[in-house]
């Protein structure tokens, strides 16, 4: 089996939109390039300081770069030990639910497991015909193509006809999951109850990414998730996985925070030009100030939204340079993450679930015995007529009496 970090009750890390934005102190726009390299840095310094995961979203237009997740997380594995790469989020709509099994089960392989994937509908509109879909199908085609994702990680020969691809038959996805248990799967939503829906459905995680909204409405979402996860037998409401976001800049002085943070809120894409910092910072999860602010403010999610698994938080958009977003892990690191592992540590009920972690669900599945290793056979990829693709899965019912399995 895979090595991986020990279980946790909670995961801290960061998350990245990889927006390339001009700074608005300097004047400087950095480049593809330097963009790219700075992130890797700051997620090699978010385990360099305690967190526990990194994750980087998926965009296929500029001011972005993150077009390939998969590239960039393989190569942050390699650089890494102990932090769990994902995204934030991986379009479910608009990638063949074919390559995401290929592509994160090979991820999961060259990661030793230390990886999950949080699937949603992203925010780009146009991404919907540059990839020969339509937005006004994106629900169904959120439920339809993870409905396939999720066969094609659990079923060596896949059968499928649906609504939005080409039909399978006989189909593998290589390589096959990691020990035999397919990666954690988070759905991220900011608004739609549908995806709630779906993640209690399949007993998977949800990721409420509440940076946005007033947390009234993700109470909603998120007590949605819990009760539905109950009514379809995964456990109790308490037992479902709840990932939050969060944005903070913080400073010693919290005066000083404000001012150093205001011009790159001011004119920031995702929420510039609209309310006031003051009135934002009220409203949603984003905290500017002491680091005793942001320990105060995010201690207290779980009064709103009950015990959770997972926080990420955003701090290097808006055009921060680099330099001030490592200044910000390190202050993540050595000043709030430690407290807060505490705060939520305490008085956490026994029934709470750690935070998933793939070392874990092999011990669930597996016990103490041994786990899959997928071994082909040497069927030259004929699913259709010849036996199983691999020495360990059973031979298609009518096999003893030489029917193929397109027969049986």
């Amino acid at each position: 089996m895979s090595e991986q970090s020990g279980a946790q009750a909670m995961q801290f890390g960061i998350m990245s939109v990889s927006d390339i934005t001009r700074d608005p102190t300097t004047g400087v726009t950095p480049s593809e390039q330097e963009r790219i390299k700075a992130t890797l840095a700051i997620a090699r310094h978010s385990e360099e300081v305690g967190l526990d995961v990194f994750a980087i979203g998926e965009h296929h237009n500029p001011p972005f770069w993150s077009s390939s997740p998969t590239t960039f997380l393989a190569a942050l594995a390699a650089q890494t030990e102990r932090l769990i790469v994902s995204t934030s989020t991986t379009l479910i709509t608009t990638n063949d639910p074919v390559r995401i099994a290929e592509e994160y089960a090979m991820l999961q392989h060259v990661s030793d497991g230390r990886m999950d994937l949080m699937l949603g509908r992203g925010n780009t509109g146009p991404v919907y015909p540059w990839f020969g879909q339509d937005i006004r199908q994106g629900l169904p085609l959120a439920i339809e193509n993870y409905a396939l994702l999720h066969k094609l990680w659990r079923e060596d020969v896949v059968d499928w006809e649906g609504k939005f691809r080409t039909p399978l038959q006989g189909f593998t996805s290589t390589p096959r999951p990691l020990d035999g248990v397919a990666p954690f799967v988070w759905h991220g939503s900011i608004r739609t109850p549908e995806i709630a829906e779906q993640a209690a459905y399949y007993g998977d995680g949800f990721f409420a990414n509440n940076i946005f909204w007033p947390k009234e409405h993700y109470q909603r979402l998120i007590e949605l998730y819990r009760q539905r996860y109950a009514h379809y037998g995964h456990g109790t409401p308490e037992q479902a996985i709840v990932g939050l976001g969060g944005q903070v800049f913080m400073s010693a002085k919290s005066q000083d925070a404000v001012n150093q943070f205001r011009p790159y809120f001011d004119n920031a894409p995702v929420y510039g030009h609209g309310p006031s910092m003051e009135d934002f910072t009220e409203m949603t999860p984003l905290t500017v100030g002491s680091p005793q602010q942001v320990i105060d403010r995010y201690a207290a999610m779980r009064e709103h939204y009950g015990d959770y698994q997972r926080q990420l938080f955003l701090i290097d958009h808006a055009g921060l340079p680099l330099k001030t977003v490592l200044e910000q892990l390190d202050i993540l690191g050595s000043e709030v993450v430690p407290v807060l592992r505490k705060e939520l540590a305490k008085d956490r009920p026994v029934a709470v679930p750690d935070a998933p972690t793939h070392a874990a669900r092999v011990k669930a599945e597996f016990g103490d015995g041994p786990t899959r290793q997928a071994r082909p056979g040497a069927n030259r990829g004929d699913n259709l007529t010849g036996d199983s693709p691999y020495q360990d899965s059973p031979a298609p019912a009518g096999a003893a009496f030489g029917l193929s399995r397109k027969e049986a």
